[in-house]
């Protein structure tokens, strides 16, 4: 299994080539990860955050430095639970064609106005195309019709008919989801994340889409904070840095 199945996993397939026939190397390898993408240090987006202190301000955004991540998977886990939308920005950014949770922007699967919320803050599309649920690996069976890992979000899999109703933001018309299976090895900050959600509202799924408006994938902290600035957008995570829209007094 691998993460991006399509023309662009060429590029991995031909480096196995060269790998096991040219190089000699024995050709078992699991991905079980697809974060290989770059990463950016706190000092760098410190020093993004000041500089676009002014557009920062005229938006009446707080920047809060949170170094303790259970203090911000908690914060934002109760951001979510309350309705807001959250684009998460952390560690190396995916490979493939999938936000796999750290270029993602997140929501809460129980809402079932949540797919308009997002596609009126942010997304703007059209209003069939479905939205995936991110889940603790372990609650899998608890929820689909299936036990598997699927760390990729490649497969669709039928949500049990008693749990559709609880996850309707993320349930497809006919019954189904294109799950992520999320391990504390294979990313342990998201998985903290959703298992914070768990723990607060009996749901250890988090809606996740692609941190992007109408174009790529945000890669840089400087875009993620640009997608932020132009969009609805309530809350942007960059790292331990949390941008959050101050409500009107």
């Amino acid at each position: 299994m691998q993460s991006a199945a399509g023309d662009a996993g060429g590029a991995i397939g031909s480096a196995f080539v060269v790998w096991n026939q040219q190089l000699g190397q024995p050709r078992g390898f699991t991905m079980d990860h697809a974060y290989w993408g770059p990463e950016f240090s706190d000092e760098q987006i410190k020093a993004l955050l000041q500089r676009c202190e002014g557009d920062l301000t005229a938006q009446s955004c707080s920047v809060t430095h949170m170094a303790d991540e259970g203090a911000l998977c908690r914060h934002i886990a109760e951001a979510i639970a309350e309705g807001e939308v959250i684009g998460w920005f952390q560690g190396r950014m995916e490979w493939g064609p999938r936000a796999l949770g750290n270029r993602s922007i997140l929501g809460d699967p129980r809402r079932s106005d949540m797919k308009d919320i997002l596609n009126l803050k942010i997304k703007r599309r059209e209003s069939f195309r479905p939205f995936a649920p991110s889940i603790l690996r372990e609650a899998v069976k608890d929820w689909f019709e299936t036990d598997y890992d699927v760390p990729f979000m490649l497969q669709v899999f039928q949500i049990l008919e008693d749990r559709r109703a609880q996850i309707p933001a993320v349930t497809h018309v006919n019954g189904s989801g294109r799950l992520q299976t999320v391990t504390e090895a294979q990313n342990s900050r998201y998985y903290r994340l959703i298992k914070q959600f768990g723990a607060l509202t009996g749901v250890p799924i988090l809606l996740n889409t692609s941190f992007n408006e109408n174009e790529p994938v945000v890669c840089r902290p400087e875009e993620a904070l640009d997608c932020f600035l132009r969009t609805k957008m309530d809350v942007v995570v960059l790292r331990d840095y949390v941008v959050e829209r101050r409500s009107a007094e």
